[in-house]
């Protein structure tokens, strides 16, 4: 029998339409569910998948992580205090037949459970542990969300608290403890370093006064060794009966002294120092001639 080439075209297109329709591809981070007449047939791989519609159709599940934005909303801490919390989770589906068929809307009913749970969590906190402790929230609600979504075959990989709002008056007086606690910290360091510099100070002048005295100290013990050395020889003289050369050299420069301050008048030496007399004289006819230019 042979058809019009109406009609021949008319089915070449519906063909054409069914095969489109019977051809799926399903991506590689994506899996399929087949039906047949509305049961649940079996879970193909990524690739090219052949189904005969309308008898089969085949639903696909995205199997990479998401996101769920948990809106902003009031939430009551231990202490009475009225605050906004908005939070974020992230997850991912494991097995694609419970995420179909074990619960109707996946991405409400995960959105439901976190704000019941973040008010639960966030109502056993006061006011300060629940601005301090992020991390414990997030930790508790991705628990618990993880546990509550397991039978419907998805994990939860993370909660993100990204904002805790305390009302206006409790911002308020927060900033103006935190600015008196600053200031406190600032005085107490301006405190410590007056103190550490006149420490420094103390030290610089107890080393000081240290040292000075050593030196005074040293210098009375060379003095002390100077006249020590000195009445050992006069001790050595007198005892021996003969002045020492030593003896002499002491004397002259005693001698010498008095000649430059002008008080010595008389001078009187051994016979064998005649020429220490000759410089004596020189030195007081030197010094008197000073004296008369200085007239």
């Amino acid at each position: 029998m042979i058809l019009p080439p109406g009609v021949l075209m008319i089915l070449i297109f519906f063909a054409i339409i069914y095969l489109f329709s019977a051809v799926k591809v399903v991506k590689q981070y994506e899996r399929g569910l087949i039906e047949t007449l509305g049961r649940y047939t079996k879970t193909v791989e990524p690739g090219l998948v052949v189904i005969f519609p309308p008898l089969q159709r085949v639903r696909i599940v995205d199997m990479r992580e998401q996101v769920i934005d948990v809106p902003p909303q009031d939430v009551i801490t231990k202490d009475n205090v009225m605050v906004t919390v908005d939070a974020v989770i992230y997850f991912q589906i494991t097995d694609p037949f419970k995420v179909v068929y074990e619960v109707s809307n996946f991405s409400l009913a995960s959105l439901k459970l976190a704000q019941t749970n973040l008010r639960n969590v966030i109502g056993d906190l006061e006011l300060d542990q629940t601005l301090t402790s992020r991390e414990k929230i997030n930790l508790q609600l991705r628990q618990v969300l993880d546990d509550a979504t397991d039978k419907w075959g998805v994990k939860v990989t993370r909660v993100e608290i990204q904002k805790i709002d305390p009302p206006r008056d409790i911002t308020d007086a927060m900033s103006k403890q935190m600015k008196a606690e600053r200031e406190k910290r600032a005085n107490i360091l301006e405190a410590e370093g007056f103190r550490q510099a006149a420490i420094l100070k103390a030290e610089g002048s107890k080393l000081s006064a240290i040292l000075e005295a050593e030196g005074r100290a040293e210098a009375i013990k060379k003095v002390a060794d100077a006249e020590k050395y000195q009445i050992e020889i006069v001790y050595n003289a007198i005892h021996s009966g003969r002045p020492t050369n030593d003896l002499i050299a002491i004397k002259y420069l005693e001698t010498l002294q008095k000649v430059a301050d002008g008080k010595a008048t008389k001078i009187f030496l051994p016979l064998e120092s005649s020429g220490i007399l000759s410089s004596i004289a020189g030195v007081k006819e030197l010094f008197n001639e000073e004296k008369n230019d200085n007239k």
